[in-house]
């Protein structure tokens, strides 16, 4: 286990109300799990701030019969090279498909990926996730 370290922290009642109630539905046991994440949270966010090294996933749902959209999504995907390493791909409906583009690459790559692919006609809804590598977060 990491080299733990006791700290205090001054907040308002109403303020460490609500955060127990927030947290007691997230299912956390303990205020220090929770404070931890969000520090890891706040971590991740100035990683990928600074353009570094991350992973990601670009969910989509679109249209399947949207003439050539297949394409374009496969062609954009191999067009990124090692920066893809999986996609995978459900049918939802008779028309509209489901699919998970898993991605590790510079942050801004990473955006500039998500945001083309999710500009094509014929995506409907769609979200790039972007989180750390792990190696930042011990």
């Amino acid at each position: 286990m990491a080299d733990l370290v006791r700290t205090g922290v001054s907040l308002e009642r109403e303020l460490l109300k609500r955060f127990d109630k927030v947290i007691g539905r997230k299912g956390y046991q303990n205020r220090s799990k929770a404070i931890r994440d969000i520090i890891r949270e706040l971590i991740v966010e100035e990683d990928t701030d600074e353009n570094k090294i991350v992973a990601g996933t670009l969910t989509m749902v679109y249209d399947h019969h949207r003439p050539n959209l297949a394409d374009k999504l496969i062609e954009a995907q191999h067009h990124a090279g090692s920066k893809v390493l999986a996609a995978t791909h459900v049918h939802l409906s008779h028309d509209y498909c489901l699919e998970v583009v898993i991605m590790k690459g510079r942050s801004e790559d990473l955006r500039r990926l998500g945001d083309q692919i999710l500009s094509l006609r014929g995506v409907k809804h769609g979200r790039l996730v972007i989180t750390t590598t792990g190696k930042n977060l011990k």
